[in-house]
């Protein structure tokens, strides 16, 4: 991502007005801090981080131990729900008066309008949900976009590893109801209302510490670890918000999985996409061992020719990236009726990507692959119906 950098501050009164629709007592949970296991990193930041707790298993095993606390959230949440101790569609908190409550859909509203501006085509999706996750879905995705622009954005030549330090404290302040500004308010809110757990939120900021201190990966398990990191996060965050969809047969876990899957498969396309880009910043986010076994280095992609062995690289890439969209494509189905279509239209969009590196000749050296208006509005409607597919699949009678 890229664009300004927002750090957009509510005047103080508004927040402490705020901070009156906000449980007290939500905090981060005993579920939160189990999760996490204490590490130190050479660097002598210590930081939490689930998916790393074991350095001897593989990325895939650690990471889906968060799966897992994730999954096992949500069948709690689902549990307080049948015994009528959750209501979603009420509010769990009481207000002061209306002036607070209109504070808090102004800062709902800012997310939304952040959200149009850089993802215009999953904006558009959101609609459809209902106006909770909708809103909810929009205080996640500023979230996430604000940590991208710490080390992605125009001021990331200023970001040190004591600022994303900083950023961590505040993602703690806000999950225990204490925000800093309008749109930490909004998430501090729907984290209040969803079984979203923090360490998807912690892991995305250790991605933003790798990228500070690491730009050569040396095999795809260090790859996929960092794609969880940055992306594969974001599935977490969301599930929980879109919804599984009460007729869904899967197990709460393989939605999880499916959309953890989205989330790699969308970073390596990024990947795949921004080559001449990231080398030019002097970052090569490819398996080097993989490069090496194809007869390639790093002064080959400097170089950015486009050679017989550079185009088989790229298949074995793309045809990788691809399996990930595959695995993506069960878990859809699964999520709540008004949720599937924007994930829909995110995951094609997403494929023909790599598409278009091919129609390319894998040039992703100096040209930039990119789906064009016309295919994106071409999509739209084919997302929607497999959205509704999905939905009269789900409804079938099961036959013994």
């Amino acid at each position: 991502m890229s664009g300004v950098l927002l750090w957009v501050v509510c005047p103080k009164d508004n927040i402490s007005s705020l901070l009156t629709l906000l449980p007290r007592n939500n905090g981060i949970s005993k579920r939160s801090k189990m999760c996490c296991s204490k590490l130190s990193f050479s660097t002598g930041i210590f930081a939490y981080s689930g998916a790393v707790a074991n350095p001897s298993r593989s990325s895939e095993e650690k990471v889906y131990e968060v799966v897992l606390k994730q999954a096992a959230l949500v069948r709690e949440q689902k549990g307080n729900r049948d015994k009528g101790a959750l209501d979603l569609n009420k509010p769990n908190i009481e207000t002061d008066g209306l002036t607070n409550r209109d504070l808090l859909n102004e800062a709902y509203d800012r997310c939304g309008e952040v959200c149009a501006e850089y993802a215009k085509t999953f904006y558009l999706g959101t609609l459809l949900m209902t106006p909770e996750r909708r809103r909810a879905i929009w205080a996640i995705y500023v979230w996430c976009r604000r940590t991208d622009e710490l080390v992605d954005g125009p001021n990331a030549s200023h970001i040190t590893p004591k600022a994303l330090d900083r950023w961590e404290k505040r993602l703690s302040d806000l999950f225990e109801g204490r925000p800093y500004d309008m749109y930490d308010a909004a998430l501090s809110h729907t984290v209040s209302k969803y079984p979203v757990d923090i360490q998807p939120f912690r892991d995305m900021i250790e991605g933003m510490r790798l990228d500070l201190r690491k730009s050569r990966y040396m095999n795809f398990d260090e790859l996929y670890l960092y794609c969880y990191y940055v992306a594969g996060t974001v599935g977490l965050m969301s599930v929980p918000v879109m919804g599984i969809s009460p007729e869904s047969k899967a197990s709460t876990e393989s939605v999880y999985n499916a959309a953890l899957a989205l989330g790699i498969a969308n970073q390596l396309t990024n990947i795949l996409r921004d080559v001449g880009e990231d080398a030019r910043r002097g970052r090569i986010y490819l398996p080097q061992d993989e490069l090496a076994r194809a007869g390639l280095s790093d002064d080959d992609i400097f170089r950015g020719n486009v050679t017989e062995k550079w185009r088989t690289f790229m298949k074995g890439q793309i045809k990788r990236a691809r399996m990930f969209f595959d695995e993506a494509e069960k878990g859809v189905a699964e999520l709540n009726e008004a949720s599937r279509w924007p994930v829909w239209a995110s995951l094609l969009l997403y494929r023909q990507i790599l598409d278009a590196i091919e129609a390319n000749d894998y040039d992703n050296f100096t040209k930039r692959a990119y789906v064009g208006k016309a295919k994106k509005l071409l999509s739209l409607p084919v997302a929607y119906g497999r959205a509704l597919m999905a939905s009269s699949k789900l409804a079938e009678p099961v036959t013994r």
